[in-house]
């Protein structure tokens, strides 16, 4: 099957210029003097925030940017699939039948203070986007200065900004049930839905057990190197899920990935939680020369938010050939608990650092590094929250999958990352059977 056609909305390369003797909408400090941010929307989809630089009120583009249309320091990025072009495109007496792109530019704090917004608004830009025709080719819509204005009043500041979309096609997966119950995988095309690959889940050991530290096998780690080192802790009981995995098979039976849990997710003592400076971790192995191979490794705990509103912490990052070299990381995100939402692997701003996040400042396309295949959307893949049924989509860039080992290891990851929702659910929570039997897959 033919990959779906996706397009990327970016918008970058952000200065702002402020005429000496301008003065800011009502009282307070002239923003030459404080910081500036702003919130990119793109019509309804959710706004993104990002911080706006200031420049001398001579300057003609922003610092490092002489080819903006080439190397794009990113601000904010929407993903938008056919279904989602063709609803901006629908007839609007209102839009117009196009895309609208709001920047709304704020001086101060970024944040609220007792429920109201620390920012002061200075001006808003708004651009219209004819997407018809970016599926197939990269358009540049807007790359210059245009003035802000606020309301029906005009403002002599200036805004710097890039606007473009990029045509980003991408094989989608799905999974036909939870990870954990054995599933298909299914490739995804508009309403075609073809499977190419079998889940087997393993669970060797049952979940919940009360074993003492000393009896843990796992990675080497400071924090349990330290606890052990005391005879009495040696004996506190510990609670720990291990020994979880996912073999990801192609249609004619053989293993094409392999996700495993290489480090159980224990509870922080006094608590009943993985916590951050102690993560549960998994590998993720690809087949060659007749072994496992490892490919990357994920690490998962659970961020204390307050309330109800906790979330998953995810670290992922490639895992090198040589045993002498680092990894190297590719992404850190965390996803609600309650609300579940996307994991996503994307460094289209990266630049040379692959470990920057999506809205980080960089060069697209800047210095070499390790991994130098891996630039701009990698992956994505969605997770529910807990106590939700799951059935992970899988996005994965064109460029990302020449064979399908490429694919199934990414298949393996989201697997593993939708896993970590229910390794990381609180201890004083039982988990459901499948997650829990010995005698699961034998």
């Amino acid at each position: 099957m033919d990959p779906c056609p996706f397009v990327r909305v970016l918008v970058g390369n952000l200065a702002l210029k402020i005429p000496v003797a301008a003065r800011p909408a009502g009282a307070g400090v002239h923003p030459s003097t404080s910081p500036c941010f702003c919130k990119i929307r793109l019509n309804k989809y959710p706004y993104q925030t990002a911080v706006v630089p200031l420049v001398p009120p001579e300057a003609t583009s922003p610092p490092d940017c002489d080819q903006p249309s080439a190397t794009l320091n990113l601000a904010a990025g929407f993903h938008l699939s056919r279904a989602d072009l063709e609803k901006l495109a629908g007839k609007s007496i209102f839009a117009g039948g196009k895309a609208r792109l709001k920047v709304a530019i704020y001086t101060g704090r970024r944040g609220t203070t007792c429920g109201v917004s620390s920012g002061r608004l200075l001006g808003k830009v708004t651009l219209p986007l004819d997407l018809k025709g970016a599926e197939g080719k990269a358009c540049v819509f807007h790359n210059g200065w245009i003035s802000v204005g606020k309301g029906s009043k005009s403002s002599s500041a200036q805004l710097h900004l890039t606007v473009r979309a990029d045509p980003d096609p991408r094989f989608v997966f799905e999974f036909g049930g939870d990870p954990e119950c054995s599933p298909q995988v299914f490739q995804v095309q508009g309403s075609m839905r073809q499977p190419v690959f079998t889940c087997k889940f393993s669970c060797r050991n049952p979940a919940d057990r009360n074993l003492r530290s000393r009896s843990v096998a796992a990675e080497p780690c400071s924090s349990r190197s330290w606890l052990s080192s005391f005879g009495s802790e040696r004996e506190r009981p510990m609670k720990e899920r291990k020994g979880w995995s996912v073999t990801v098979h192609d249609l004619s039976g053989s293993p094409v990935a392999l996700a495993s849990m290489v480090t159980p997710f224990v509870a922080s003592p006094g608590t009943d939680r993985v916590s951050r400076s102690n993560p549960g971790a998994w590998l993720v192995l690809r087949p060659g020369g007749g072994t496992w191979k490892p490919w990357g490794r994920l690490e998962a705990w659970r961020e204390r938010g307050g309330g109800v509103s906790d979330g998953i912490g995810y670290r992922f990052q490639l895992v090198p050939d040589t045993a002498m070299s680092a990894g190297v990381p590719l992404a850190e995100s965390t996803v609600s608990t309650s609300k579940g939402g996307k994991f996503t692997i994307d460094l289209t701003g990266a630049g040379g650092s692959p470990g920057g996040s999506p809205r980080g400042s960089g060069h697209f396309g800047a210095g070499p590094w390790p991994f130098s295949g891996y630039r701009g959307f990698v992956m994505s893949s969605t997770v529910e929250g807990e106590g939700k049924c799951s059935r992970p989509s899988v996005e994965i860039g064109v460029h990302h999958v020449g064979c399908t080992e490429d694919a199934a290891a990414f298949v393996a990851l989201a697997a593993a990352v939708d896993l970590s929702m229910d390794a990381c659910r609180l201890f004083s929570h039982k988990l459901r059977k499948e997650l829990s039997s010995r005698d699961l897959f034998r």
